[in-house]
């Protein structure tokens, strides 16, 4: 309740889903439609992307003021999102089910081997978040919410990587330690 509270207060303001992740947009061409799993979604920046690109989404959040939000906005430009409210440490992802799932910005190391299983052969998964760096520039500082060197990279070694960079991205106001993969279940 605690987390799901901290979460609501987050977006309480957010009038509308914002930009799609640039990992995302820089690689839409990989993107060929069907089904999309966006996991935290949030407001569903991501989700809304999806949808326009052709894809029936499943959003799942924490925060009900976020799927509340999502799922008017969703509704109101005949969007095919579903929005859940879930802790996502307690979710079942069903098997074999996505040609797509994103995972931005959350880190559940425990979920990991269900966001393998429920991509279908061949199907994607974005994924990117924060690294041990991230201490230095502020903000995260438990361990449990950072990836160590290459964490991500050997989770997903029996995927095809398509894509995978380490860095330190300087051109925002806040300086940002991430990891970011795009890999394709064989």
């Amino acid at each position: 309740m605690q987390e799901q509270n901290k979460w609501n207060e987050k977006y309480r303001n957010t009038c509308a889903p914002g930009e799609p992740a640039e990992l995302l947009h820089n690689f839409m061409q990989l993107l060929k439609g069907g089904k999309a799993l966006d996991v935290a979604s949030g407001t569903g920046s991501n989700s809304v992307f999806l949808a326009r690109h052709g894809f029936s989404v499943d959003a799942v959040d924490i925060s009900s003021v976020a799927i509340n939000l999502l799922s008017r906005f969703a509704e109101n430009n005949r969007l095919a999102i579903t929005a859940i409210e879930a802790d996502l440490t307690n979710y079942h992802i069903q098997e074999n089910t996505y040609d797509v799932i994103v995972n931005f910005y959350y880190l559940e190391r425990r979920i990991i081997p269900q966001l393998k299983q429920g991509l279908k052969k061949e199907g994607l998964i974005f994924f990117e978040t924060y690294t041990e760096d991230q201490r230095s520039f502020g903000g995260i500082s438990n361990p449990d919410y950072l990836l160590r060197p290459n964490e991500l990279l050997f989770s997903f070694l029996d995927f095809f990587i398509v894509f995978y960079h380490e860095r330190i991205d300087a051109q925002l106001q806040h300086k940002k330690a991430i990891a970011s993969l795009i890999a394709q279940k064989v």
